[in-house]
């Protein structure tokens, strides 16, 4: 690399983590070739929502330290793991290959929350990421009929469950070892072992995210999944009217409680636009989410408007992110996934310093990691 062309990148922070690109271990390549920098930059997502923020600022440093040189930028990308380290439960799956761990909540049901996670994972994947989807909603599995995906999963090796794989997405849900018409009546502990099932026997791979669709509310596989399972974070999806905001104060609770940071939260059904005066009107209330993430100080992922593209996408069985990529509402799903991308780039980057941070003799043995398990 060239001494200069690497100092001068010194001056170029990553938007989100605060850092420079160098510290950061994002510069792989730095060259110059006459008056051609050419340059290669690992992002922390290939989602990343702020890459032509970061090709503005290293030409604007290129022109403060190499005036009349041009950046040729290559861009490639290593997702971070943002699930805390250490051993946990033992007698739980580790899923070491699974980089980060993304649970999609709500405090109540009827808000659109496994439409969300869906087309969240079909839009992480639309942008160069290794995606899972987990449908685990035991008692009520609808990614069957989201994704049109009714065939029984098989095992290739005898020893573990393959997924489906529908839009690129490997995709595993209780739907898929009992018919529509068998209703699952299931306490507690069963469904502790098919959700340990879900994680343990099969086969996920290498993945950046594993999208996990939890139900609605705050029982018992939430608390699975809360309680002994190493997480990135989660998303709480809500309507703007004040019974469903109701409902995302005990879901953030929750989370609070078992140290499991909320990445952001999502106002689903937002507002209509009317096909014929082209304007918003707010049907369930307006700004009920912004008024909740300012009051918890979280950010808001995405206002999703009430569209009917969507719900006809989620009935055929193919979602509005796959069936109409161009679209705008398309358009807002990849803008949320990206924001969420970044969200996890943060919390991955905080997660790792609190690892390595170092303790003095005052501290040590007292300081409590926020380690799940």
């Amino acid at each position: 690399m060239d001494d200069k062309l690497v100092d001068i990148l010194r001056q170029v922070n990553d938007p989100e983590l605060h850092k420079d690109l160098v510290t950061l271990g994002m510069i792989k390549r730095a060259d110059l070739e006459g008056s051609t920098a050419k340059i290669t930059v690992e992002l922390t997502t290939p989602a990343c929502p702020l890459k032509d923020t970061i090709l503005n600022d290293i030409q604007a440093a290129l022109d403060r330290g190499l005036p009349g040189t041009t950046a040729e930028v290559e861009w490639t990308a290593q997702v971070r793991s943002g699930r805390p380290g250490g051993q946990g439960d033992a007698s739980f799956p580790r899923l070491d290959g699974v980089s980060n761990i993304v649970l999609v909540a709500s405090g109540k049901g009827g808000v659109g929350k496994s439409t969300v996670a869906v087309n969240l994972a079909c839009a992480l994947a639309r942008s160069g990421c290794k995606v899972g989807l987990l449908d685990a909603d035991i008692y009520g599995p609808s990614m069957p009929t989201m994704l049109d995906k009714h065939d029984e999963v098989t095992s290739s090796d005898g020893k573990t469950i393959d997924p489906h794989t529908v839009h690129g997405i490997k995709v595993m849900s209780m739907g898929f070892f009992i018919p529509p018409s068998r209703a699952m009546i299931w306490r507690g502990p069963m469904l502790h072992s098919a959700v340990v099932q879900f994680l343990r026997d099969v086969n996920w791979g290498e993945l950046d995210y594993l999208v996990v669709d939890l139900p609605p509310g705050t029982g018992d596989v939430q608390l699975t999944f809360a309680q002994q399972l190493k997480v990135t974070g989660a998303v709480i999806v809500s309507t703007p009217q004040t019974v469903a905001l109701a409902d995302v104060v005990r879901a953030k609770a929750m989370f609070d409680s078992v140290k499991i940071p909320i990445l952001g939260l999502v106002e689903n059904m937002a507002y209509f636009v009317c096909d014929g005066c082209d304007k918003k009107h707010w049907i369930f209330d307006r700004d009920g989410a912004k008024h909740a993430a300012e009051h918890f100080e979280i950010p808001i992922l995405g206002e999703l408007p009430l569209e009917g593209a969507v719900r006809e996408g989620g009935d055929r069985g193919i979602p509005v992110v796959e069936a109409a990529p161009q679209s705008s509402i398309a358009a807002a799903f990849l803008d949320m996934a990206a924001s969420l991308a970044g969200r996890i780039s943060v919390v991955s980057a905080e997660a790792q310093a609190a690892v390595t941070a170092p303790t003095d003799e005052s501290t040590a043995g007292r300081r409590s990691l926020p380690i799940i398990g």
